[in-house]
């Protein structure tokens, strides 16, 4: 990768993505890009404002930019996308074909990422595999799927060079959270900090996969590095830093803060669409296929969690 551009750059991975790649990559070649305004943190560097439902927009910013890689992350999360699943629909799918033409138009390199929510209530709960049933029962875990076989479509049809990771729940300390069920392991950290104590919406004994920000970083940088040759599945990969409950997250931010206490209030909502997901995934073909490998387990990431939210 040379020149980078990046849609959905002002949210949660966007945001700290962009950055990233401006210290790897240069600053003049990273784009981000956003249907909002730059944020604190994007707008130091370049700086588009693109709605990807726009097709033209779009390839013509990424070919005035000479952009060879295309970090596509626009998308409505899965709790809002429940809310107004047509626009999901229209943002999440519309944007994404419309990236995958500008990536077939000008070759590009194109990462998207799908989800865990695209596995569903009849998928093992267990050790998901790599390759396994993908029926999900939400408009966000269909949008995912649909999007993992378009890229494969067009890895196959046109030779677009697609890449791609399923994430579990993402935590940060920078960015709040938009609209995702995992959003509570991100909020108990600052509840934690301001109140000693914090209210779940998902309930006691909910596993669900998770990881800290700066790995999921590491992985994108890492997959989109990857030789090509050794790709086997290249879009889609399973993968995963830890599995925790609510009460995983309580104990371990009680080693640091024994007073916290954790009460719950279940949103029926968000609670099914965590049920509908797995309780563990297997991460073995991205680990075999290109070195995926993480740096932060539930009580290394705490201790980080904890004091990089005092310091904000």
């Amino acid at each position: 990768m040379k020149k980078i551009l990046v849609t959905g750059a002002a949210g949660q991975i966007g945001s700290e993505l962009v950055q990233k790649l401006r210290r790897t990559y240069g600053e003049a070649n990273v784009l981000a890009t956003d249907i909002r305004e730059p944020v604190e943190g994007i707008g130091d560097g370049p700086f588009e404002q693109v709605d990807v439902t726009d097709a033209d927009r779009l390839h013509e910013v990424a070919k005035e930019f000479q952009a060879d890689s295309l970090m596509h992350l626009a998308a409505l999360l899965s709790a809002k996308a429940e809310v107004v699943p047509k626009f999901a629909w229209d943002l999440n799918m519309g944007g994404l074909v419309n990236a995958l033409e500008v990536a077939h138009e000008l070759d590009l390199k194109l990462f998207t990422p799908s989800s865990i929510g695209a596995f569903g209530p009849t998928t093992p709960q267990d050790h998901t595999p790599q390759d396994t049933i993908q029926r999900p029962t939400t408009m966000y875990g269909v949008n995912k799927v649909a999007g993992e076989l378009l890229c494969d479509y067009y890895h196959q049809r046109f030779g677009v060079d697609t890449r791609g990771v399923r994430f579990p729940g993402l935590i940060s300390y920078v960015t709040p959270p938009g609209g995702g069920t995992t959003d509570y392991a991100v909020e108990i950290y600052y509840e934690a900090i301001k109140k000693k104590s914090y209210t779940s919406y998902i309930g006691k004994g909910t596993k669900m996969d998770m990881m800290y920000m700066p790995d999921a970083l590491d992985a994108i940088v890492q997959l989109m590095e990857a030789d090509p040759a050794k790709l086997i599945h290249r879009n889609a990969f399973n993968i995963s830093a830890f599995s925790a409950a609510p009460e995983d997250f309580a104990r371990s931010i009680q080693n640091h803060i024994p007073e916290f206490e954790m009460k719950y209030e279940v949103d029926p909502v968000r609670q099914k669409i965590a049920d509908s997901w797995p309780n563990s995934i297997d991460s073995s073909a991205a680990q075999q296929e290109w070195g995926f490998h993480v740096d932060y387990d539930l009580d290394k990431m705490t201790k980080d969690m904890l004091e990089k939210v005092k310091q904000k």
